[in-house]
């Protein structure tokens, strides 16, 4: 029996509209990590992509008609970016899905987007850097804020990309939350020169409004390299199916020409990035776990798993649609370099912290800029466990170490609480501060991860 049957399917903590939810797990006290009686052998089942499910919503807003979206994900990310472009206007309703983990979203684009609105971008780095270019295409201004933590995210680039567009941003000197966009209703667009090293979501944010602008766009990063690049390719298959054609004529350039974005009907993936944990769980155990509903093709920066988890000894298969991982009797140590996929970064850390050997991953200096510097907080964490961890530049260097409990601090940041969930699982004791936390992408992680951790009893 798979995990997803012991779940009520109508459970979200974000959703005011559906009788009967369930809330996350709340409350001031710290959730005591699971620990595995034996290997863990279990199915599990997963919501939409975060990253999709955001893409998607934008690009619907955009669109020249009405689009649907089947099994979205319904998390804190992608109810504030619900709730920012119904402030704009936008037409959103649920309709009933067929998944077990909620409704589907039908969208209906505004005649006209209207400003003279404020914006909640909680922790989402998807609504703070991928709406300011929808807000300059609305009439009227749009005030952007977070919450504390978001005020200390990158958001130069995108106000100064839009500025160099012509778009009026106050942002009193900061280039940081709190700004307003002084939305005209149009876009002029051309040609700019940005620095996206530290997010490709900077790229993703113009190139997904950029059919909209007058002139299109062609956007050429300069600096060191862009991270996440499936991200952004991400984003130009999400385009191609609506008929935007994004041409990349050398490395590090994009160009949009202007045009419609069409409505279309939309099966969102399930999220590979949230089966990190789960998949983790089968390595840190020696045991198997197996995600269902795994794509064949996909952009997602997750479907790397298959590649990444065998360097720690695990073996994967894929039947069908269904991947499985099998963990060995010893977890290897490794040296990589994860540039192209650093929001997996939490969790091959914990991996690493619990492998015989010394691992080194780097090309993700990038991440220190996510929800919290996830660099110097996997190190404090790992470090406060009895472990060995060393920040680099651009990455962590980890030895092999004896771990004890305590408490994990998360810094509301939902991959720090997998990561502490994953060395929960064979080191007792581990406390996790806010588990709520993980709500920003799943919602359902703390009853999924018991259930989970259930099977090996």
């Amino acid at each position: 029996m798979g995990i997803i049957s012991q779940l009520d399917p109508r459970f979200s903590p974000y959703d005011d509209e559906t009788p009967g939810t369930t809330a996350v797990v709340s409350g001031d006290e710290p959730w005591p990590a699971p620990v595995a009686a034996r290997a863990i052998r279990s199915d599990v089942s997963l919501p939409g992509s975060k990253s999709l499910t955001n893409r998607e919503l934008v690009l619907s807003a955009l669109a020249d008609g009405p689009s649907t979206l089947h099994a979205p994900l319904h998390s804190r990310d992608s109810d504030l970016m619900v709730d920012a472009l119904r402030s704009l206007g936008t037409g959103i309703e649920r309709v009933p899905g067929q998944g077990a983990f909620g409704d589907d979203w039908h969208i209906t684009p505004a005649d006209e987007l209207t400003g003279s609105t404020t914006i909640d971008c909680g922790l989402a780095g998807t609504v703070m850097r991928f709406l300011p270019p929808v807000a300059g295409l609305a009439l009227g201004p749009t005030v952007f804020d977070g919450d504390e933590g978001a005020r200390r995210r990158p958001m130069a680039t995108t106000i100064t990309s839009l500025r160099s567009l012509g778009v009026d941003i106050a942002d009193d000197g900061k280039r940081s939350l709190p700004f307003t966009v002084h939305g005209t209703g149009s876009i002029r667009g051309g040609e700019i020169t940005i620095d996206a090293s530290s997010s490709s979501q900077f790229v993703s944010g113009l190139l997904l409004s950029a059919a909209r602008f007058d002139e299109g766009l062609v956007l050429r990063h300069e600096g060191e390299r862009v991270p996440s690049l499936p991200h952004i390719e991400m984003t130009i298959a999400a385009l191609a199916e609506r008929g935007v054609v994004v041409t990349s004529p050398e490395p590090g350039v994009w160009s949009v020409e202007p045009g419609s974005i069409r409505g279309r009907i939309v099966d969102i993936e399930p999220d590979l990035s949230n089966a990190a944990p789960f998949l983790a769980a089968a390595v840190a155990t020696g045991g198997r776990v197996s995600v269902a509903g795994w794509p064949s093709n996909t952009t997602q920066v997750g479907s790397h798993l298959a590649e990444l988890l065998p360097l720690f000894g695990a073996t994967v298969s894929v039947t069908n649609d269904v991947l499985t991982v099998e963990g060995a009797a010893s977890i290897h140590g490794i040296t990589l370099d994860l540039s192209a996929g650093g929001e997996l970064a939490p969790a091959l850390v914990a991996l690493a912290a619990l492998a015989d050997s010394p691992s080194e991953i780097t090309g993700i200096g990038h991440i220190r800029h996510h929800e919290t510097d996830r660099l110097a907080a996997l190190a404090t964490e790992i470090n406060k466990l009895g472990g060995s961890v060393t920040e680099l530049e651009d990455g962590l260097r980890i030895e092999p170490a004896e771990l004890h409990g305590g408490v994990w601090k998360t810094y509301a940041d939902h991959r720090m609480a997998h990561a502490g969930a994953i060395i929960g699982l064979v080191v007792p004791g581990v406390l996790i501060e806010d588990i709520a936390t993980t709500a920003k992408t799943l919602p359902q992680f703390a009853e999924l991860w018991s259930a989970l951790v259930a099977s090996t009893a």
